[in-house]
């Protein structure tokens, strides 16, 4: 009976999730590091896993979970100031850093739907700006965890300053992550709030059909 109530589409999720982690484990850059980022996520993804069948979530959360996992996973493997596909976007461009830092910080705002969902379907809250505002600093809060996280991979390391976990020199690097974070929350916010009710009315509609 179990796996009849497991979407399908859920499946190949954990699928790409699962090869993603395999990957990133074989020979990464640093091993200490890849504890330190990589864990936050896959204790999350055993919760999610866990708790499937009690807190079922849209497909739109398990796709931004599932991408930040992969996110992390990559930025793991290789240390997020050495992703090869932004070495070659700043060596193309001459930009000042690797960039992939910032781009997965921005798009960490994307979590934020995440928990506008579960406060929805599981509080006495419903859409409003009381959704909108918890989930949006529940979204900073985990950014400002990320940002303790690569500084105790720093330190555990015991990287110098210039070769920081993804700070790359930059002293307000922190602050520029948090900053990226909280401009994605707004964005994702004002750009798929109206999907995101509609998708949680025809999901909590369904199932509660199967109840």
């Amino acid at each position: 009976m179990l796996l009849l109530k497991i979407n399908r589409f859920h499946v190949f999720l954990l699928i790409l999730v699962s090869g993603f982690f395999i990957w990133s484990i074989i020979k990464p850059s640093h091993y200490p590091i890849w504890i330190l980022e990589v864990g936050p996520s896959v204790i999350i993804l055993i919760i999610v896993i866990s708790q499937y069948n009690k807190i079922r979530l849209t497909s739109l959360s398990y796709c931004i979970i599932a991408l930040l996992a992969i996110l992390t996973f990559i930025g793991g493997h290789y240390t997020y100031d050495d992703v090869p596909l932004f070495d070659f976007l700043q060596n193309q461009y001459d930009l000042k850093r690797n960039d992939y830092d910032r781009f997965g910080h921005f798009l960490k705002g994307l979590v934020v739907i995440v928990f506008r969902e579960i406060l929805i379907l599981k509080t006495p809250l419903t859409s409003g700006k009381w959704v909108q505002f918890l989930a949006f600093c529940m979204t900073l809060t985990v950014s400002a965890c990320y940002e303790i996280i690569e500084w105790l991979a720093g330190k555990i390391a015991k990287r110098e300053t210039k070769d920081f976990v993804g700070a790359q020199g930059d002293m307000w690097d922190a602050q520029w992550d948090m900053s990226l974070t909280l401009i994605g929350s707004i964005i994702v916010l004002l750009l798929l709030t109206r999907w995101h009710n509609r998708l949680i009315h025809d999901h909590d509609f369904k199932e509660k059909q199967r109840s």
